[in-house]
């Protein structure tokens, strides 16, 4: 395959672009937002579940609350009539003993429901306050997340702007080089990390980073000044400085 000068160094010219696109597009795919974004989505993924979770426990609670506040109500009637029962004291001495007793009972079964009662509101404004807690700390992830998504994409923005620069960079100039020529680059850069050109730098190739044996050297030195040189050890085009 032959080559001038002017087109090989127009091919290392291609090199270098796609080069720049090729770290364009990895510094694309490895901004660090891509990871504040992920942590941002697990963590809303789990204030979700920890709020299907507290919510649970709200409504289970309330109605907890609901029923040790009902248990109180009929205890509280008959400690009522017990007392008017005392306090009228129409009955004989036993009877009205007995009923003066109950009033005691009723009293303490009273006291003790009302503990209930009182645990159970204390166990539900608990719950309802870190329902609330979830609620304001759901909205400041999606606040975060929606901030962070929005630098992702200005930042991937801006990066994509200079690839499609440098795609029309490299438009402009393939046509300055032999197809086949191009068509080779291309089939070597592919199984070569990218690189299908590299520079013959003293004895070294810039690609493989190897230095040439001094057969190889004085092959490379005696090519003819169009031939297409391929290093003998990475086999990638090599173009002589």
């Amino acid at each position: 395959m032959k080559a001038t000068p002017v087109q090989l160094k127009k091919l290392l010219d291609l090199q270098s672009l796609d080069s720049q696109v090729a770290k364009i597009k990895l510094t694309a795919s490895s901004l660090p937002i891509h990871a504040q974004i992920t942590d941002l989505m697990e963590s809303r993924t789990h204030i979700d579940d920890d709020l299907i979770a507290a919510t649970t426990e709200v409504s289970d609670l309330s109605v907890a609350a609901e029923r040790s506040e009902a248990d109180v109500v009929p205890v509280r009637e008959r400690l009522a009539r017990y007392e008017e029962k005392v306090e009228a004291a129409e009955m004989d001495p036993k009877a009205l003993q007995s009923a003066i007793e109950e009033v005691a009972h009723l009293k303490q079964r009273i006291s003790d429901l009302e503990d209930v009662e009182l645990e159970a509101m204390e166990a539900l404004e608990n719950a309802q306050r870190r329902l609330e807690q979830l609620r304001a700390t759901k909205e400041q992830i999606e606040v975060d997340l929606h901030s962070s998504v929005d630098k992702r994409d200005t930042e991937v923005g801006e990066l994509v702007s200079q690839a499609k620069a440098l795609a029309a960079d490299r438009g402009a100039l393939i046509p300055e080089i032999p197809e086949e020529l191009v068509a080779l680059y291309t089939k070597i850069a592919g199984r070569s990390q990218g690189i299908g050109v590299t520079q013959l730098e003293g004895r070294r190739c810039s690609g493989c980073r190897l230095e040439a044996t001094v057969a190889d050297y004085n092959s490379y030195m005696a090519a003819e000044e169009d031939q297409v040189l391929r290093c003998a050890e990475c086999d990638r085009i090599l173009v002589r400085s």
